[in-house]
């Protein structure tokens, strides 16, 4: 599933997640196993009240390269409807 991040229209970042969440574009969660719970917690909390599916990635390194940044990322989201 990574690999779509790689691809396919995303967000990255927490602040730009909560958005895509909270207008209904975000298909797919993704989230830093490795990350501070105090941030990953609240958007965690946004997909279950969704009902939009979380995907555990074990460190925020691997996910910051999924998205072609070159710092870690502890929040993405794969958005639908592009």
């Amino acid at each position: 599933m990574l690999t779509q991040l790689k691809t396919g229209p995303k967000v990255v970042g927490v602040k730009q997640t909560k958005r895509a969440l909270g207008d209904g574009r975000a298909a797919r969660v993704f989230l830093a196993e490795d990350a501070d719970p105090r941030v990953i917690e609240p958007v965690e909390t946004l997909c279950r009240e969704r009902g939009v599916p979380v995907e555990r990635v074990p460190h925020m390194k691997e996910l910051g390269t999924a998205c072609g940044i070159a710092v870690g990322s502890a929040v993405a989201a794969l958005l639908t409807g592009f």
